[in-house]
């Protein structure tokens, strides 16, 4: 990348979480900025994610607070809860729209976009992008069985960046997450720490 290529970073919240789980890391996101910080101008980092506003306590709160005071444009819509055939209760939060709706806003003023996501239906978003002279990255992985990135979106991209290869840049050192959770538990311990609820969010294939 040019140094002062001009990049916008696209983070599918479930999507990323999921990927990176699968690889058996968790997202530094101090560290991600930083590390495309380096490599042009970051002129926005997009990160989106369905909330579940009826939950008294949502561990994701405290990720989404964060983000949004530290170089995020956090973009956030309700989930839709409901029950399926089998009653299960599911949560269905698709932000594919919103997404799309910026990237293509950003498209006229950028030269890079990078797209954290393996979802198929943004393929023919990464084409338009492409169509007005940007040049595209998607960060997933195939090293996973099986794969997180479908392969017609990897195919259309300029260039596909395996999540592996970037664990020691964005991944979040072990011993300080322990640490954090350690002190946050010990600030509040009424509150259970829950994993975060990406895992409960279906999003439309």
């Amino acid at each position: 990348m040019a140094d002062q290529e001009r990049i916008a970073l696209f983070i599918d919240g479930a999507n990323l979480y999921a990927t990176a789980k699968s690889l058996g890391f968790d997202i530094d996101y101090k560290r991600l900025l930083k590390e495309f910080q380096s490599k042009g101008r970051l002129l926005r980092a997009f990160y989106y994610t369905a909330l579940v506003e009826e939950q008294e306590y949502s561990s994701i709160r405290p990720l989404i607070d964060w983000l949004d005071y530290n170089g995020y444009a956090v973009v956030t819509k309700p989930a839709k809860e409901f029950v399926d055939a089998l009653g299960r209760r599911k949560v269905k939060g698709n932000m594919d729209i919103e997404l799309a709706v910026d990237a293509m806003e950003m498209a006229d003023h950028i030269d890079h976009m990078v797209l954290f996501s393996g979802d198929g239906d943004f393929r023919s978003l990464v084409e338009a992008v492409q169509r007005k002279g940007v040049r595209v990255s998607v960060l997933s992985t195939i090293t996973t069985q099986p794969p997180m990135v479908a392969d017609e979106l990897r195919r259309q991209a300029d260039e596909f960046v395996d999540l592996v290869h970037l664990v020691n840049k964005i991944g979040r050192d072990p011993g300080d997450r322990s640490d954090r959770l350690q002190r946050f538990q010990e600030r509040r311990p009424a509150a259970p720490v829950s994993p975060m609820p990406h895992d409960a969010v279906v999003d439309d294939e």
